[in-house]
């Protein structure tokens, strides 16, 4: 007999309304473990049905996993470090190489089953992210190679002293869902794999089907057994046991802000490499170039469904130039084409999940309290295949106050607040708690500096979109804000997930 649960203990909030069953439907995908050398269901008993929210599609199901499985993963990670290490830096290299052939190999079959399972459109989205997890192993490949470290002058002219990197062991690795197929080779595999790190991976389960056919392309590139182990389940327990397990050296994790509190908490004393929620603002000065602006603006408030940390999610812009940019930002919105997943036309999927849609459209509902105007949008898209498309949204006439100012919403959502004074627009700015990522456009490079250097943020674009990032730029929160630890980026990434190690010699006779 087949029993369904909803909301069950082992649920985080972003599986509300997913089914729970005790038996798979025969004929979908089933979704497992990698645990060592063995593809293995999660000891739960338990598997987690996967729709598709960008067509309402059964897509197949999840073994849910426990803590004793993660302590599996952890002890077969462990029995594959001196493999990982011995292998040598140009070794790692060129599997890493191999490892980016197998996904552009594979290339059609991801970005379909990506399309499906995240939502995003395939010719403009999903294709993409494919190309964008196959440059993460190339870029850490090359970047491993050349990555140098330093000797050091000695007062005692017997001594020699000088560096190198080793592993830091261990890597536990929490991935989210937005970008659940280059996101972890960019920030996480492809570095740790490169660095001889060894690895306990737990994708978000919304999108973990991507995640094992990743693991596929790993393994047919000859990934060393062990080295990554995939753990599917809900983070609450199995990303919460990945990051608590004394077996586990390091925890690397992209997500919520209130998420990466907890493991910050919980992985205490532990190394932690931390992305967080970002709501960094956007700032329009009335030198800019406004028809630009509202462009670039209205690419980086809707592309992915606004479901980027760095996203554009909330524009302050000069009141001289207030209805001018208006007018430029509702075109950007206008140009959005929502409809078939497949087709080229295409530019913005659904929301991934129920519980995104609820907090976008409880943002919305504290806005109209107060007395905010949508100027267009502001609904769930009639016609759509399933109720999580929401319209491209531009929101005037907001406060401080407003949700869709102070917190992240991550939704296709513009909310735009006026101001007169270079002091009202950092104040504003600074009214939110997140420092992940702004923007700035000007004419003037005295106020590009000025804006760079006052923002309590880890990266500023200049006349671009606040999401704009290449992987080899180092990003990453400041320092007092909500929006995480570390810095993710090329060489960056790389040194986060080694240790420096000095030596010295004393050549006295």
């Amino acid at each position: 007999m087949v029993t369904v649960q909803f909301r069950s203990s082992l649920e985080g909030p972003h599986l509300r309304g997913m089914a729970i069953v005790s038996e798979p439907e025969q004929g979908l995908r089933l979704g497992t473990n990698r645990i060592g050398s063995t593809w293995t269901a999660g000891s739960s008993g338990r598997f987690l049905k996967i729709d598709s929210p960008a067509t309402g599609e059964a897509l197949g199901y999840l073994a849910l996993s426990t803590r004793q499985d993660v302590s599996r993963a952890v002890q077969a990670a462990d029995g594959a470090r001196e493999a990982m290490r011995r292998m040598g830096v140009f070794a790692r290299a060129a599997l890493c190489l191999k490892i980016a052939e197998e996904i552009e190999r594979r290339g059609d079959e991801l970005a379909r089953l990506l399309c499906l399972e995240q939502g995003k459109p395939y010719h403009t989205e999903a294709k993409a992210e494919v190309a964008g997890a196959a440059l993460g192993f190339r870029n850490a490949a090359e970047q491993m190679k050349w990555l140098e470290t330093s000797a050091f002058p000695v007062a005692d002219p017997h001594k020699r002293a000088f560096s190198f990197l080793q592993p830091k062991g261990v890597f536990a690795i929490i991935t989210p869902w937005n970008f659940p197929l280059a996101l972890p080779c960019l920030y996480y595999l492809g570095p740790a794999i490169a660095t001889g790190n060894t690895v306990v991976w737990v994708p978000a389960p919304t999108t973990s089907l991507i995640a094992v056919a990743l693991m596929e392309c790993l393994i047919e590139a000859g990934l060393p057994d062990g080295a990554v182990n995939l753990v599917l389940g809900d983070g609450a327990e199995v990303g919460d046991e990945a990051v608590i397990h004394p077996g586990t050296h390091a925890v690397g994790f992209t997500g919520s802000s209130a998420t990466g509190a907890r493991i910050a908490s919980r992985g205490a004393g532990k190394p932690l490499l931390l992305e967080m929620g970002g709501n960094g603002p956007t700032i329009v000065l009335p030198d800019a170039d406004i028809d630009r602006a509202a462009a670039r603006v209205g690419a980086g408030c809707f592309a992915n469904a606004g479901q980027i940390c760095t996203a554009t999610e909330r524009i302050l812009v000069h009141r001289s130039v207030h209805d001018r940019f208006i007018d430029g930002l509702v075109k950007a919105a206008a140009a959005v084409r929502m409809g078939d997943p497949f087709h080229p036309a295409t530019t913005m999927g659904p929301l991934n999940n129920a519980a995104g849609l609820d907090k976008m459209l409880s943002h919305m509902d504290d806005a109209l309290a107060r007395k905010a105007q949508v100027v267009t949008g502001g609904r769930i898209a009639a016609g759509m295949p399933t109720n999580l498309y929401f319209e491209p949204t531009v929101v005037t006439g907001l406060g401080r106050e407003s949700l869709l100012n102070i917190e992240e919403s991550f939704g296709p959502v513009a909310p735009v607040l006026a101001f007169d004074t270079d002091e009202e627009a950092l104040e504003l700015a600074a009214s939110s708690p997140f420092g992940l990522s702004a923007a700035v456009f000007t004419s003037t490079i005295a106020k590009a500096f000025f804006y760079t250097e006052s923002l309590r943020v880890g990266i500023v674009n200049v006349n671009e979109k606040s999401c704009y990032w290449e992987p080899h730029i180092p990003a990453g929160g400041a320092a007092g804000t909500q929006s995480g630890l570390g810095r993710t980026g090329g060489r960056h990434t790389l040194m986060e997930m080694c240790d420096l190690k000095t030596m010295t010699i004393d050549l006295a006779q």
